[in-house]
């Protein structure tokens, strides 16, 4: 068990990513369990190795010191149950692998793909999907993304791009906005979404740059976060939120239902009330992909369902996200009701 002296009882007050720019933060996200573990005050057990720790300090400062059970804190702490090999959860649990359609990019809906921009992120959430993804066999060097390009102009079937990854938000604004005027230069392609826990984790990162991309985009640019609890959403949140409004950006929020962390109704119903407050709209719940080291964190769906029909009864039917489950093979994300229980 790693611990810390009985002088570092009280937490040190870690500022130093105060006025610091995003890629300062990122290249300053706690990676070492016993520096965590002497900042929040808390006793940690070993970590998971395989899947390392990797917390921004902005997202730190919202847990609660001398909390083990904080619910931002469980999302992030390596724990010994993630060595726990259970049935039916696997590497690539929403089939990723047989949804590849060139190197660095998905098609599983009609439409719209999904580029893998990169392989890295700002935060590892211990419950990720993608926490086995092979991003070294994926990763598009600039031969594919020239491929990539022209694979997208020769479909006009293909309305939507979808950058994930990793997370897109990583790369420099002059990165991404490269690859986007690539996008926006293909006539029948009308929206760039982005799917991104850097607005939430590190909101420095929406800086002026990014800001002017999504002003002088032609194409819509639809920014999805992902917050699962409403402790998430702080002052400064709120104004990367804001400005990404200002900017022209429409902003869809994403959750996955996991255990001890927000399986409440209360919590769900506050996060869809403080998201509403940022300018953020409620769009899926997601039912846990059943990955490998993360079935500590699943809810049954019964009382997914149980849940979601309370949440109804507290909120507007806009503010109640849509309760889905990822199926290798489906053709959309799947309504949790409609498998009939």
């Amino acid at each position: 068990v790693s611990s810390f002296q009985e002088s570092a009882m009280i937490p040190l007050v870690d500022r130093s990513w105060q006025g610091q720019p995003w890629q300062w933060q990122l290249a300053n996200a706690i990676t070492d369990i016993n520096e965590l573990a002497c900042l929040l005050a808390i006793n940690i057990e070993p970590g998971h190795s395989e899947f390392p720790l990797l917390v921004p300090r902005a997202f730190l400062s919202r847990i609660e010191a001398g909390n083990p059970d904080d619910p931002l804190l469980k999302q992030v702490l390596p724990v010994s149950a993630e060595r726990t090999s259970v049935p039916g959860f696997g590497l690539d649990p929403v089939g990723d692998g047989s949804a590849v359609r060139q190197l660095g990019m998905l098609q599983k809906y009609q439409g719209r793909v999904l580029v893998i921009t990169t392989g890295a992120c700002a935060v590892n959430c211990r419950y990720c999907f993608r926490r086995h993804f092979p991003y070294g066999d994926f990763q598009p060097d600039s031969e594919a993304w020239e491929a990539i390009f022209d694979s997208i102009a020769d479909d006009p079937k293909i309305s939507e791009v979808i950058l994930s990854g990793g997370d897109p938000l990583v790369m420099s604004d002059r990165r991404l906005r490269t690859i986007a005027s690539r996008i926006e230069a293909i006539d029948h392609v009308t929206t760039i979404r982005l799917h991104t826990r850097l607005p939430i984790v590190i909101p420095d990162r929406i800086t002026p740059e990014f800001l002017e991309w999504i002003r002088d985009s032609h194409k819509q640019v639809v920014v999805v976060l992902h917050a699962n609890h409403p402790n998430e959403i702080d002052e400064d949140v709120a104004g990367a939120a804001h400005r990404l409004r200002e900017a022209g950006a429409f902003l869809l929020n994403q959750s996955v239902l996991l255990a001890d962390i927000n399986d409440s109704a209360g919590t769900l119903a506050e996060l869809s009330r403080r998201l509403f407050s940022v300018g953020v709209m409620p769009y899926y719940l997601h039912q846990l992909d059943r990955v490998a080291g993360a079935a500590h964190f699943g809810v049954t769906d019964q009382r997914a369902l149980a849940l979601l029909d309370e949440i109804r009864t507290m909120l507007p039917g806009y503010l109640v996200p849509e309760l889905v489950q990822e199926i290798e093979g489906a053709e959309s994300k799947v309504p949790l009701i409609s498998k009939g229980l």
